[in-house]
């Protein structure tokens, strides 16, 4: 997503991300990690975020207007170089330990990593603009698949894969969800995280004492308790896109993957759930603040995004989650993509990164506490190799029943990138703007 307490994947996530930035978890920054300044990875911080735009005195080195080929990127830099990286995911959330991991361990090939963070609706146009100016100041981005949609619409993302299939070498042991949802990259994005994500329904049991079990049933809710179940906007928010295509799974529209003619149920659903629903956020950390304020008795939510806000606190230990009749999981996914115009020396610190994030080891870190759960996207990751403080959060908030929930409900991909960017037109127009 896409996040919680994160910042909105603007995912997931996201998922995200749960969580999405700008979390989700992205999706999208929690309350313990907020703020959009740029974060030193070991080292001293650099620019604040505003430094993203492009200054007036010149192209930053490091970057190139001409694509580099294949052939021409060493197995190393020729010296240490800085990465600046922009997250717009919550991203950071589940990949901090392995960038500083890499850092401490491969100090020849990068002498520091700055992190930044933003939103997703956002990004495509801060990289063109930099992009057009030849002065990028963004070496790699972390983002969901909203991101990921407007950059390879708009042309900004260096091809990956095949074209250095050989030094990503790891990504051949993605798991079988981890590999259609690096499909709908395109070869423009590596993947870094994957989980099944929703749509969940979460609730107050106070209030909520009769869970809906399907859509009919959460629209008789709605109308009968207005205001009071509510979700983000689909386009910021990992839950309110898995929200919004998981929808025609669950009423049988014509075709799942076609926004555009294929989701008359879905459509004509969300108009009359538009009537009775609260106003709908910017971002799914808002959704959950109002949850646990009581603004809002049921929320559209995650794995990720049910987990993640019970750990820090932000929302209350005893909200429960339900799925509706005729439930798939809609997976999430977050990745990592390179602007158009990175030098040699640069795009050959990020293969080292990018192949040293996928491996179990560093993978396990991405547990976290259930931000983006499970979180690996690589085979032979379990809970046991995560840090402690992972285990203990999730021993003690994850779900028993989403191991069941995981294993018997079918699981689906994300719309690929030119039909996710037609459903959030269409909502905007349709659904959103009806309500303003």
């Amino acid at each position: 997503m896409g996040d919680p307490a994160i910042g909105d994947r603007a995912s997931h996530r996201g998922p995200g991300r749960p969580p999405e930035a700008g979390r989700r978890p992205a999706r999208r920054a929690r309350p313990a990690r907020a703020g959009s300044g740029r974060r030193g990875t070991g080292l001293v911080p650099v620019a604040a975020a505003s430094a993203l735009f492009v200054s007036a005195c010149g192209a930053p080195s490091g970057h190139s207007a001409a694509p580099v080929s294949a052939g021409a990127v060493p197995d190393k830099p020729s010296k240490p170089v800085t990465l600046n990286i922009l997250d717009v995911a919550g991203n950071l959330q589940l990949t901090q330990g392995m960038l500083d991991d890499f850092v401490k361990q491969h100090s020849d090939i990068v002498s520091k990593i700055t992190t930044s963070t933003g939103k997703a609706p956002d990004l495509a146009g801060k990289v063109k603009a930099q992009e057009d100016a030849g002065r990028l100041d963004i070496d790699v981005v972390l983002t969901g698949t909203d991101g990921l949609s407007a950059g390879i619409a708009q042309n900004l993302w260096t091809k990956m894969t095949p074209d250095f299939s050989t030094r990503l070498s790891n990504m051949g042991n993605y798991t079988d969800p981890a590999v259609k949802m690096q499909e709908l990259a395109q070869g423009y994005g590596v993947e870094l995280v994957e989980y099944p994500s929703g749509p969940l329904l979460e609730y107050n049991p106070a209030k909520v004492t009769d869970p809906p079990t399907s859509t009919d049933e959460l629209l008789t809710w709605c109308k009968a308790h207005p205001g009071r179940f509510q979700y983000a906007v689909p386009e910021n928010s990992g839950p309110g896109r898995t929200f919004l295509m998981g929808l025609p799974y669950i009423l049988g529209d014509s075709d799942p993957k076609n926004p555009t003619t294929g989701w008359d149920r879905t459509w004509a659903y969300l108009k009359e759930l538009g009537q009775c629903s609260a106003p709908y956020e910017s971002g799914t950390a808002n959704t959950m603040t109002n949850l646990a304020k009581g603004t809002v008795d049921m929320i559209a939510s995650t794995t990720g995004w049910d987990i993640n806000p019970r750990v820090l606190g932000t929302v209350p230990d005893d909200e429960k989650i339900t799925t509706l009749k005729g439930f798939h999981w809609v997976t999430d996914a977050q990745y990592a993509v390179v602007p158009k115009g990175i030098d040699k020396d640069k795009l050959s610190a990020i293969l080292n990164l990018l192949q040293f994030m996928l491996t179990p080891q560093q993978q396990a870190i991405a547990y976290d506490k259930g931000y983006f759960y499970p979180g690996p996207a690589v085979n032979g990751v379990t809970l046991s190799m995560a840090p402690q403080s992972s285990q203990d959060a999730l021993n003690k908030y994850g779900r028993s029943e989403y191991d069941s929930l995981i294993a018997d409900n079918p699981q689906e991909t994300s719309l690929p990138a030119d039909q996710q960017v037609a459903a959030f037109a269409k909502w905007d127009s349709e659904i959103g703007a009806a309500k303003k």
